[in-house]
């Protein structure tokens, strides 16, 4: 009996010592791969790998080790390629471990190990403690580099210079988990850095700003931070926030003005600065009503104070600039905003882009799809529709469906001064877009019903196994107060 145990327990330990009990997720792949010069051949088969150089065996994985996968990627940006192996051992620790502890744990634990093939010969280069999280495969991705990601936000042109500059072939390695989750590290001189992989989007509506507002905040101190203070923390919260100027700043008191020609104070615009909008879309059809020196006014404030100012162009600005790039965590990130027209105001024929309008399809189309080429998603907000209606008129939908096969991946409409329905809209292809077809009013002195109840898009795009998808969406509900003159904004349960 006590023979039959020890013998059932030694079966066992041999089989665990084989990883025959390892997670059933795992997949273990044969594959032969090669070096990007074909100089060096890794085969792998049944969790041994063997590299070959000049027809000959040089290296073979050392026994302890079962390999689930191999790659080969200059990971660490020495201009060679690394073999990479994902790999399976006992014990969390890789060649060494940390002076506090004392004896490595008995148990299966994942790793990724890196080799140098130099001269013929394979030497390690890093080898991984335990990785901290289950992968089901990984892989190298060529990115581009940017000086600073959180402030990067460049007229196309500049963008693309530096683009140019910067484009050194950066590999960063992904790995995915059972869920199918993306990971991205980048090689440091110590190993490898986890990088963020999403970026989270806060969108507000119409900030139309009418003479009761800004009476009122002119005569508290000249200060309209009253007006963002409810959404702070939600602008916060998102790694960018976009609001929807809709009429122009202005800094001279004598054109201040309400409907129909609206005249806004600076100091709002100081309050919007204050409060950490990112992103302002001013292609709206009051743009032109402080004519075209409220159009530059508008957008050098902004620029100014390090805020990105669409849809509209200052006077100096000749070239046309249909779309913009933002960069967050990485992602590359072409903003677009158009408006369907001016309220009847003629765009100067000296500036023919001073407003950015929705009108000429095949140009629109060819816009998208440049800014689709150089971006990882496009976002497009869109001046549009019916004003006080509640669901999407023929005119939206015709543009959606445009977006859409333009490879638009996400539409933000505002106008209608009334919330209308949200959705995801796919073609044949399975691309997808989520267009929020009307945001409503953030604030305002409208009285009717519709236009005191707004939404705060929120929206999420990660990097997938299919590339950057979005892969969260929902709409924050707001209300428009008013007490005693004051008009603020409160955030409503969901």
């Amino acid at each position: 009996m006590i023979m039959a145990l020890v013998c059932t327990g030694a079966v066992f330990y041999g089989l665990w010592r084989e990883g025959v009990f390892l997670p059933k997720w795992v997949s273990w792949e044969n594959m032969t791969v090669r070096d990007g010069m074909g100089a060096y051949t890794a085969t792998l088969n049944r969790g041994q790998v063997t590299v070959v150089y000049d027809d000959s065996v040089i290296w073979n994985s050392p026994g302890e080790l079962k390999v689930q996968q191999i790659l080969f990627g200059d990971v660490d940006h020495d201009g060679g390629e690394e073999l990479l192996l994902l790999c399976w051992k006992i014990g969390r620790f890789g060649e060494s471990r940390p002076f506090w502890v004392e004896k490595d744990e008995r148990k299966w634990s994942q790793h990724i190990y890196v080799y140098q093939c130099r001269q013929g010969k394979v030497k390690p280069r890093w080898m991984s403690s335990y990785i901290g999280q289950d992968v089901t495969e990984m892989s190298v991705q060529d990115c581009l580099l940017q000086a600073d990601p959180k402030q990067n936000q460049l007229p196309q042109v500049e963008l693309e210079k530096e683009a140019e500059d910067r484009r050194e072939s950066k590999d960063h390695l992904l790995l995915t988990d059972p869920e199918g989750k993306i990971s991205r590290w980048l090689w440091t001189s110590w190993g490898f850095t986890r990088e963020e992989t999403e970026v989270s989007f806060v969108v507000f509506g119409d900030n139309l700003i009418h003479e009761p507002i800004y009476r009122y905040g002119l005569h508290n101190g000249g200060n309209f931070n009253f007006l963002y203070e409810a959404v702070t923390e939600l602008i916060e919260r998102n790694d960018v926030a976009v609001i929807n100027q809709e009429t122009p700043l202005v800094d001279d008191p004598a054109m201040y003005g309400d409907y129909p020609r609206f005249g806004t104070p600076i100091q709002v615009g100081e309050a919007i600065v204050e409060a950490g909008f990112d992103v302002v879309t001013c292609g709206t059809n009051h743009a032109l009503d402080r004519g075209a020196a409220g159009v530059t006014f508008t957008k050098k404030f902004f620029e100014d104070q390090g805020v990105v100012c669409l849809g509209i162009q200052a006077e100096e600005e000749q070239a046309y600039q249909p779309y913009q790039m933002l960069v967050r965590n990485g992602i590359r990130v072409a903003l677009c905003n158009y408006t369907y027209g001016t309220n009847g105001l003629k765009i100067p024929e000296k500036c023919p882009y001073m407003v950015h309008l929705l009108e000429d399809e095949e140009k629109i189309r060819a816009q998208i799809k440049a800014a689709r080429r150089e971006s990882d998603i496009v976002l497009v907000f869109a001046h549009w529709g019916t004003e006080y209606a509640e669901e999407a008129d023929d005119f939206q939908r015709k543009w959606a469906q445009i977006f859409l096969e333009s490879g638009v991946d996400v539409v933000v409409g505002t106008h209608p001064h009334a919330l209308q329905p949200y959705e995801i809209l796919q073609d044949q292809e399975g691309h997808e877009m989520l267009v929020y077809y009307s945001i409503g009013n953030y604030v305002s002195a409208q009285y009717e019903q519709s236009c005191v109840k707004g939404g705060a898009a929120q929206f999420s795009v990660s990097l997938t196994t299919d590339g950057y998808r979005i892969t969260q969406y929902s709409l924050q509900p707001l209300e428009i107060t008013h007490v005693k003159g004051k008009y603020k904004v409160a955030l409503l349960e969901p």
